[in-house]
């Protein structure tokens, strides 16, 4: 099968999302609440600044006599990348962290301080991934090829076969391959996937290489002046190796799983017409998990709830919880299925499976 460059939903009757968006905007309405975060989410993106501030000043200014303290600290440090990326940038890019859009803009660009694009990553997820989700060709996050095959329809190779294997090795370098190479190819191709990107603006130019540059300075060269080229080479690796492991496996977990359709066009074709309506292709390439553990849902900012965040990416994670009662009911009352494994091994384990079966599927 050929990479879709066009894809179409069957909206004209969406009967499904209709009904639930006003028991959404019921919900809200009713309790008078707002649908972006409150003072749980700005504590935690205080206590999450605040702790990363710690971590670096301590190992790059105050760097403890102990090697094994000081691998423990940068281990510390890269889960504390990735919990700010799950809780403040993505709220933020998404535009549901504040009621004020500058706020909302301001928290996307801690990306920029972790050495990401925030304008690269609002084309790649906000768009891309949210509207075409699990489509080849249109959606870069199932594009690891020729790494993983994660879809029947993908290039399969010899050592594909191995790919529940090998692929934590990979998931432990995502980080690295992010920052350093994956946004520096969308924006010189200025495509991500089959697409093209927006035009940027000067500012946006500006912004992608003076932080690029700032993060190297920052996490490469003042640490290197400081303690030494070797320790911070072992420890900036430890950085991106757990950050890039935890953030992986918590976006794999939501999609790549075993339930979950990737549809494809007929033979040569580009064009792809899904014949259910958005929402329902959300639910059907979409899965929660692990959502009664109230510790997970706190550090992964409400991504183990992410058939609610597909639907409704404007409404802040902290209010997950709640709406997805409403979402189930709806689901139920529509016979739509609604995707969830009740711990965090239950839906690493169906992930494993999935790749494992389709790295050996015809």
């Amino acid at each position: 099968m050929s990479a879709v460059s066009k894809a179409t939903f069957n909206n004209k009757d969406s009967h499904f999302f209709e009904a639930l968006k006003q028991r959404i905007d019921a919900y809200f309405t009713n309790n008078q609440i707002k649908q972006s975060g409150n003072y749980r989410l700005y504590s935690k993106a205080i206590l999450l600044f605040s702790t990363l501030l710690f971590l670096y000043v301590t190992l790059v200014f105050f760097t403890p006599n102990s090697v094994l303290l000081n691998i423990f600290l940068c281990a510390l440090m890269g889960v504390n990348f990735a919990a700010i990326g799950f809780n403040i940038m993505h709220d933020g890019a998404h535009g549901s962290f504040s009621t004020k859009p500058w706020v909302n803009d301001m928290m996307s660009h801690s990306l920029e301080m972790m050495g990401g694009s925030s304008f690269m990553w609002k084309a790649k997820h906000n768009v891309n991934h949210h509207t075409f989700t699990n489509i080849e060709g249109m959606d870069d996050d199932i594009d690891i090829k020729p790494f993983l095959r994660v879809s029947k329809d993908q290039p399969k190779k010899w050592y594909h076969r191995f790919q529940h294997v090998y692929s934590f090795l990979l998931y432990s370098l995502t980080y690295f391959f992010w920052i350093f190479w994956l946004d520096f190819k969308k924006y010189f191709s200025g495509k991500i996937g089959e697409l093209k990107i927006k035009k940027m603006t000067t500012k946006d130019h500006l912004l992608f290489w003076f932080s690029k540059a700032f993060y190297i300075a920052a996490f490469v060269v003042v640490p290197i002046f400081r303690i030494g080229l070797v320790e911070t080479i072992i420890g900036y690796g430890v950085v991106l190796v757990v950050t890039g492991m935890i953030i992986s496996i918590v976006f794999q977990l939501a999609h790549i799983v075993e339930g979950a359709i990737f549809p494809v066009g007929k033979d040569d074709s580009k064009s792809l017409k899904i014949e259910t309506e958005w929402a329902i292709h959300q639910l059907n390439t979409t899965a929660n998990f692990a959502t009664k553990n109230k510790l997970v849902s706190w550090f992964v900012g409400g991504l183990n709830f992410q058939v609610e965040h597909h639907l409704f990416p404007k409404i802040s994670h902290i209010h997950y919880p709640e709406i997805s009662k409403l979402v189930k009911e709806t689901c139920e009352q529509f016979n739509v299925n609604y995707m969830e494994f009740p711990t965090v091994f239950a839906a690493v384990k169906s992930h494993v499976l999935h790749l494992k079966h389709v790295g050996v599927a015809a």
